[in-house]
């Protein structure tokens, strides 16, 4: 009995061993290296085909009217109804009273001043006829024609040096002078529309005390605007002044044709970049609308726009050739938002189309058929 399970446990011991040599023996044996497999990257071309493209600069800016008036009072006085209300959207025709203020008190300051000069002539006029007769006649014309609610005309000229002298001692000249300045200021109590426009700010409302250096208000004309765009000090030299431009507005649904009116002669050291002015008109533009200017500068022969994700090293290409990536060296002609323009490719060159990640030259590729 004692035999046979000494022989048992020797047969189960004889079988893990054999299992466990097994085991080590599986794991020494070494893994064979997996066969490399070159992967062929597919890429997209398109031939290129070389044509003469429009070099054109974008630009974008505020629609601003070019007849502007922006309103101040340089009077004092009482704002008074002009018979049409002082509203934004108001239109006036060229002529009519944009402003009007109380100028009573001004205007009897001037009659006062008129009497008092009026008295001063017929003074003199006596003396006048005993040493001048030859001017009597004039001056005596003058004083019966005088009205003190009329603008003061001016005086009758002299004969000679000694009847200019004899006037100006009697100090007429003076008062004259003083006079037609009052006038002149009686005018700012009086605004009038140089053009027919339209009110776009009211500040003021009737019946308000308006004091000199008040803004009242804003005045336009909305026949004809201009666009003032900032364009890159480097593209300037492309602009010139009666260069025509394409405005659009930012859905594209309206566009207009407009003209480079005047560039300034300065550079904004901040940034870099030019101001122009474009003047346009035509019907649905508004102050204030925001427009995109595209600027027709000029046109470059045996040239192919391409994406500016594809350029590299400022001045290289990947084309396809013999299945692999090659190396092509272009000519950057100018740089727009998204693309470039380029020379030196040959028509019918097959190009990327799109970039392909870990590029390089000599690398294996296949077309995708659907790009072919």
């Amino acid at each position: 009995m004692l035999r046979k399970i000494i022989l048992a446990l020797l047969g189960v011991a004889l079988i893990v061993g054999s299992v466990m040599i097994s085991r080590k023996l599986s794991a020494a044996r070494k893994a064979p290296k997996p066969r490399e497999q070159k992967q062929i990257t597919s890429i997209f071309t398109e031939k290129v085909k070389n044509t003469t493209l429009p070099i054109t600069v974008k630009a974008s800016g505020n629609l601003m009217a070019k007849n502007r008036l922006e309103l101040f009072a340089e009077v004092q006085g009482v704002f008074e109804n002009t018979g049409r209300s002082f509203l934004p959207g108001e239109q006036y025709k060229k002529g009519a009273t944009l402003i009007k203020i109380n100028s009573e008190e001004h205007q009897a300051n001037i009659r006062s001043q008129k009497s008092s000069l009026y008295n001063q002539i017929v003074n003199f006029l006596p003396d006048l006829r005993l040493d001048y007769p030859e001017s009597f006649a004039q001056w005596e014309t003058y004083v019966q024609g005088f009205d003190v609610n009329a603008p003061l005309p001016a005086f009758p000229e002299p004969t000679d040096d000694r009847e200019k002298l004899f006037i100006a001692g009697r100090n007429i000249q003076t008062a004259y002078y003083n006079i037609k300045n009052l006038e002149e200021r009686l005018t700012k109590y009086r605004i009038i529309a140089p053009y027919y426009g339209i009110l776009t700010e009211a500040l003021v409302d009737k019946g308000a005390v308006v004091r000199a250096g008040q803004k009242l208000g804003e005045f336009i004309s909305p026949s004809v605007y201009e666009l003032e765009v900032a364009v890159n000090e480097g593209y300037a030299d492309l602009l010139a002044v009666g260069k025509k431009v394409q405005l659009n507005n930012i859905d594209k649904t309206s566009s207009w044709n407009g003209t480079v009116s005047r560039i300034n002669a300065k550079v904004d050291p901040a940034s870099q970049t030019v101001q122009v002015y474009i003047q346009v008109s035509g019907k649905g533009l508004r102050e204030g609308m925001y427009l995109e200017a595209d600027v027709k500068a000029r046109e470059e022969a045996d040239t192919y726009e391409v994406n500016r994700k594809l350029l590299f090293d400022e001045n290289k290409l990947y084309v396809y050739k013999d299945s692999v990536l090659v190396v092509a060296n272009v000519e950057p002609v100018f740089f727009k938002e998204k693309t470039v323009v380029v020379r030196g490719l040959a028509d019918g060159i097959e190009l990327l189309s799109r970039p392909v990640p870990g590029a390089y030259a000599g690398m294996k590729v296949s077309v995708f058929e659907a790009a072919k």
